[in-house]
């Protein structure tokens, strides 16, 4: 029976840490950007009116 070093990465684990972490980094900061124009009334008003164009 082989044995299994502790220092190889199981199959599904091969993306590097630091570009998991710069992943869910991005994601963040995309969310605060969107989350963050939602205090902007002109940009309330502007997509109101754009959804209602739609009808």
């Amino acid at each position: 029976m082989p044995t299994v070093s502790a220092s190889t990465t199981p199959p599904g684990r091969s993306v590097p840490r630091v570009w998991r972490w710069l992943g869910w980094i991005t994601a963040v900061v995309l969310c605060l950007a969107v989350f963050g124009m939602y205090t902007v009334p002109d940009f309330m008003v502007m997509l109101a009116d754009q959804m209602w164009a739609c009808f």
